[in-house]
Parts: structure tokens; sequence; C-alpha cells
């Protein structure tokens, strides 16, 4: 399938979250989950696209034409935000038609369709509500419904969930897929997030964007499994990976030159090489002959998430269920050093897990 939309060495001078060089090609019928932390330029990415953050240099491209000389109301996108922007003097269904009124679609085609896409996203019950009487999920889901309304060729969603509670945040993340289906194969789907385990549940690609670029991109499984870069490993895990520093003596792997670790492959590494580890959190467990010391105990149900102090730094031990560690309790744990991740020097990957 050919790229549909294309963003070519892309720069955008916005004074708050400036972007640099951005280049990707975007295929019809894919959701693509854009992740980064606040600040990195999500929102300018979205804006730049619908012409409202000017280009310092570089084109946009849909379907080979250049988007530099049409006006915002012409680009055929639509966008979802955060906020649940709807018409508080419409009732839910004229919010969905009026798009399509706009775009001349006569008054009973532009119903007909509002009302599909209201079944579609299980609100056709309270189509004569105003949107103040609507929950914010509920609110959110009308916004959903007008962009899908539009069939436009770029929709886009800007953190569409990060204002909800976590129980709606939750059953709207495993419906959105099913939901964002419905666009088709005719439209590209880019959905922005902080939320590692999200991208990598909702995207067919995740782009990892930090500091104004594209540091990272593929598949969500290739990526998180073998992270190409620091940079894209410290963004794309939850809970964060800890990074130590590390070199290589007599086949060994020693953290911050006290802490031999046995038991992992370091291929054609040279002896002395200066590297970075990346320490998962689902890599230590309990037992094991390394000390640590419990500095926090974070427990949500099914996680418990413990910090430790080594001797060679600090790192967070993931575990299932719920366990129990006392602040300063002494404790033996193991490091599964198979799963470990090498970077270079310069941040790259030198070493991920097979599998």
């Amino acid at each position: 399938m050919t790229a549909m939309l294309t963003l070519d060495h892309v720069d955008v001078a916005s004074a708050k979250s400036p972007l640099f060089d951005i280049s990707y090609a975007f295929e019809a019928g894919r959701i693509y989950t854009i992740l980064g932390r606040t600040g990195a330029g999500k929102t300018e990415l979205l804006r730049a696209l619908m012409g409202l953050e000017p280009l310092r240099a570089g084109r946009i491209l849909l379907d080979g034409e250049s988007l530099a000389t049409r006006p915002i109301w012409d680009r055929n996108m639509a966008l979802v935000y955060q906020q649940f922007i709807n018409y508080p003097h419409l009732s839910v269904l004229e919010n969905v038609a009026f798009p399509l009124r706009r775009r001349k679609f006569a008054r009973q085609v532009a119903r007909e369709r509002a009302a599909h896409y209201l079944r579609l996203v299980g609100l056709e019950q309270f189509s004569d509500r105003r949107p103040s009487q609507l929950s914010g999920g509920q609110q959110q889901r009308v916004a959903l419904a007008r962009a899908l309304a539009k069939n436009a060729r770029i929709l886009m969603m800007d953190e569409p969930l990060v204002n909800l509670d976590y129980k709606l945040r939750e059953q709207l993340r495993e419906e959105f897929p099913r939901l964002l289906a419905e666009a088709g194969d005719k439209s590209v789907i880019l959905y922005t997030t902080t939320d590692p385990r999200e991208a990598l549940q909702m995207g067919d690609e995740v782009l990892v964007l930090h500091g104004g670029r594209i540091v990272g991109a593929g598949r969500p499984e290739a990526l998180y499994q073998a992270p190409t870069s620091i940079a894209v490993a410290a963004v794309i895990c939850d809970p964060p990976i800890s990074f130590v520093s590390a070199t290589v003596a007599d086949g060994q792997l020693v953290l911050a030159g006290k802490c031999p670790l046995a038991g992992i492959s370091v291929g054609d590494l040279p002896e002395a090489r200066d590297c970075t580890v990346g320490i998962r959190p689902d890599c230590i467990s309990p037992g094991g002959t390394l000390p640590a010391r419990v500095v926090l105990t974070e427990i949500s149900g099914s996680e418990t998430i413990v910090h430790l102090d080594f001797e060679f730094g600090a790192a967070i031990m993931l575990l299932k269920g719920v366990s129990r560690f006392l602040p300063g309790a002494d404790i033996m744990v193991d490091i599964r050093a198979e799963g470990l991740l090498l970077f270079d020097r310069s941040g790259r990957n030198i070493h991920a897990p097979k599998g």
C-alpha cells in the first residue's frame, strides 16, 4: 500500500514545542500512535497538519499533493481534542450532524448519518440531550462520533482519554480500536498519548517523539522488545526502565564498576568497553544473591512496584499481585541478566533480549 500522508523534513517553529526534521510516510487504514512526554511536540505536530502551525521548512503531502496552499477548512481532516469540545446549545444529534450541514448535506441525510455514528459509539438513546447532561466519557464519544461522521482522510486524536477517570479510560481504550475501524481503509488515524501502554495497545505502528524529533518508530512489539536507543527505551517503558553505567571485564558485565553480572551474552563487545545497561522492572525478582534496600513500595492491586537502592545505583522491581516491602528493609534479589538492554556511548542499542 502506498503512502497517503507524507511528512518530508518538516520543521515547525512553535514557541512552545518546536519540531525538527520530521519525516514519515503514513498509510491509509492504519492507526499510528504518537508517543511522547508532555512537551515533546505531539500537539504541535497535529496542529501543523491542520495548518494551525506554520512550517519553517519541509512539506506535508496528501496523496502526493502539497497542503501548503490549502486552507484549513479544505484539508479534509478531523481532530478530537483532550477537552470535550461540543456545542452546548445543540442536541447530541445536532452536534454530530453539524459539520455535515456545513458541508451542504441535506438535513435529513445529515441526521441519518449522525444517528448511525451515535449508534456506533453507543449513544443513540441520548440523541435529544444536551452535552451538559452527559458524563465526561459520553461527551468524548459525541466528539468522536462527530469526527467519524466527517469521513475525513486524516483523523487525529490528541490525547482524547487524558481527562477521563481511570475506569472510563480503560473502557474506551478497549473500545477505540473497534470504533476507529469504522474510519475504514481510506483514512490515516493519528492518536497521540503520553501513556506507553496505551500506545502499544492501540497502535498498528508507534512513533516515539522526544525533544521535537521522531527518535523511534515501528510495530509495537518490536519497538518495545528492542528499543533502538536510550531515548526510545526511556519513553516506551512503563514502569520506567533504569539506566546504569557499565563496562565489560573478563567476559562479565560490571555495573558502575562494582557489581559483576554473570549470565549475559555480551557478543563481540571488547574488554573495558563503556556502555549503559537498561534494567527493565520485570527483570528483577525477589531471592537471589544481590543485596538491595527498599526505598518505596507502590501497590496498584494487580501489580506492585518496588523502588530499590543497589550498590550500583537505583532500579525498580515490578511484581504481579500484591507484595509488601517496608521502606528501609534489606532484601536479596535476582536480576535476570538475559533480559537486559545494552547501549553504546552514543545511546544506540547494541544488545536486546531475544524473543
